[in-house]
């Protein structure tokens, strides 16, 4: 494992560093028990080409909860199980999980599936782009056809993902920190929120990192790199709390935490489009201090 980096030598085949690189992905594509998972959302699904043999985890349809009025709220077990044995994922495989962005929903695939017990998962740094920038073959969405049932089995989690209630006592908390993955001018109140209906602005006493600001051209920044951006904000403080606008770039902190060696981590699911809904929620405007 390189610990100043992602990338290099071990991240699949065995308890897996988080990030696999892409030269090491194309040495063991399409051998048994490897899985490759397309993460992609929003307009980033409309790329018409796939790393062969990639199989879909549907962040926008089956792999959210259809009847929250939230979106991206992680589904129940039971539907989660049944979605990643229909996509042939078996609990002895490795998972690869990408996006068509670099790395943006594939973080969110990869802690659904560790919240649900699953841990041998690892995300492809700098996804897609990577992957196309290397020279690496890619196929056509339609390529392939339906693959055998897997035998996956959910084991959920308690406290990877929380809601509302966890953050208002982690705001309290302080041992923990509160950080926020949207852009500067949401989080202080100055850019309008692209979800209609939400109020603008922050948790009172929240952080805020950016999701891009844990990346360099679209791949993780270096072990020491994470650890200083996110003690120059939390200090001392080794439990945090992650949100964002959907519970989607949350978990791209949560990744660049795990990375940078923090052990406490937890996923705020319904992130601002809960807690910014009208409510008796506070909420502060104005930069981060």
């Amino acid at each position: 494992m390189n610990t100043e980096g992602p990338g290099t030598g071990d991240a699949v085949g065995g308890p897996p560093h988080p990030l696999v690189d892409v030269e090491r992905l194309a040495s063991v594509l399409g051998a048994p028990g490897i899985v490759v998972l397309d993460a992609s959302v929003g307009a980033h699904r409309a790329v018409g080409r796939r790393i062969p043999g990639a199989r879909r985890f549907d962040i926008d349809g089956a792999m959210s909860d259809g009847a929250s009025p939230l979106p991206h709220t992680m589904p129940q077990a039971a539907c989660f199980e049944a979605e990643m044995r229909a996509q042939g994922v078996n609990d002895t495989d490795t998972v690869v999980v990408y996006d068509a962005a670099g790395i943006y929903s594939s973080a969110r695939a990869w802690w659904m599936l560790r919240a649900m017990g699953f841990d041998r998962v690892v995300v492809l740094d700098g996804g897609l782009p990577a992957w196309e920038a290397a020279g690496l073959p890619v196929e056509g969405r339609a390529a392939g056809g339906p693959c055998p049932a897997g035998d996956f089995t959910a084991r959920p989690r308690p406290g990877m993902l929380v809601g509302s209630d966890a953050l208002v006592e982690a705001l309290a908390d302080p041992c923990s920190a509160v950080v926020d993955a949207r852009s500067r001018d949401r989080f202080a109140g100055i850019a309008a929120e692209p979800r209609p209906g939400l109020r603008g602005g922050h948790m009172p006493g929240a952080l805020n990192l950016p999701f891009d600001a844990v990346q360099r051209d679209g791949r993780m920044l270096a072990r020491r790199e994470l650890r200083s951006a996110f003690r120059a904000l939390a200090g001392s403080r080794e439990r945090l709390v992650v949100s964002c606008g959907s519970g989607v770039t949350a978990c791209v902190l949560a990744l660049a935490a795990e990375c940078a060696g923090y052990q406490e981590v937890a996923v705020y699911d319904g992130s601002w489009s809960e807690w910014g809904r009208p409510s008796d929620l506070p909420v502060a405007t104005g930069p981060a201090h």
